[in-house]
């Protein structure tokens, strides 16, 4: 069989050795393409694989009708909005991602941008602590979890929402769990972002919700561009000069927030949460051993389409 590494920002050589390791130590073949420029070549080179380890590249109906053999798709990283789950269900392929991997790289960035937002984008003027203040994590998951660890190890009072996870589990951390995002908001002046981008989830943390932070307020965005209702945070900034917004996932209306809001809003040039040595190797390994446990074994544990 036949597995195939596509990836237009390649993994790190040591990762590619270890997935090596991982598919041909189980009596199958790697493949690699990284860096392509077209989508000619990714169509090209799945019309004999067998399996696919991505990153952050757009597998859609256009690939999956070229690749005739396929039957897995393992996104190296915990989002998979990159990959058309539709279109993978109906020619039969199952997609997975790899939960956790990436998580503590993510935590750690976003705690160093809270950092460098309390402390005025290190601009050399007086800023504020951390300690002792109030820290919502919104979505109370692998990356969640690892923000209320060190956010706790800062002296930060911690508190979240999850609408899926439940009160005792987050409880059991010493974090306090809230009842809504409502009363997450309204209750803390920071907030670590980490849902997901769903169709319930896109554009809903907007004027109306934002409005209900205390003065002071900085909301750090390290999970998904499109969860945020970019034209009413500018609304918001514009009403709250108090208010910080700070990411590594470029909005769309990024030269309007930088103009207006210099000084309290800093975006990324491209989205960097899984952008360690440590995050690469672990994730590309992890999907590759998941490749060969699905096609080996039939496991499907980190199956993300139906």
């Amino acid at each position: 069989m036949k597995i195939l590494i596509a990836t237009d920002k390649p993994f790190a050589p040591i990762a590619v050795n270890g997935i090596r390791e991982a598919i041909e130590g189980a009596g199958m073949e790697l493949a690699l393409l990284e860096k392509y420029t077209e989508k000619k070549q990714l169509l090209e080179a799945v019309a004999d694989a067998d399996a696919i380890i991505i990153r952050s590249d757009i597998i859609d109906k256009e690939v999956f009708d070229a690749a005739g053999q396929l039957k897995i798709v393992v996104r190296a990283g915990a989002g998979y909005d990159n990959v058309d789950l539709a279109a993978a269900t109906a020619h039969n392929v199952c997609v997975m991602n790899t939960p956790g991997q990436n998580a503590n790289a993510v935590a750690e960035l976003a705690m160093g941008m809270m950092v460098y937002g309390v402390r005025n984008l290190f601009n050399g003027t007086s800023g504020a602590e951390l300690m002792g203040k109030k820290l919502g994590i919104h979505a109370y998951g692998n990356v969640g979890r690892r923000v209320a660890r060190i956010a706790k190890g800062f002296g930060m009072e911690v508190y979240a929402y999850d609408a899926y996870c439940p009160a005792g589990v987050i409880e059991n951390d010493g974090v306090k769990a809230l009842n809504s995002a409502d009363e997450l908001y309204e209750t803390c002046r920071f907030v670590s972002l980490h849902i997901p981008a769903t169709t319930e989830t896109k554009n809903s943390i907007d004027y109306r919700l934002l409005s209900k932070m205390p003065r002071g307020a900085m909301l750090v965005n390290t999970a998904r561009k499109e969860v945020i209702n970019e034209a009413e945070i500018v609304k918001l900034m514009e009403e709250r000069p108090d208010f910080k917004y700070i990411t590594d996932i470029m909005p769309g209306n990024h030269a309007e927030l930088s103009g207006k809001f210099a000084g309290r809003y800093f975006s990324a040039p491209k989205k960097m949460g899984a952008q360690t040595a440590e995050a690469n190797i672990n994730a590309g390994i992890a999907a590759a051993h998941q490749i060969v446990r699905f096609l080996k074994e039939g496991d499907r544990t980190f199956q993300v389409n139906k």
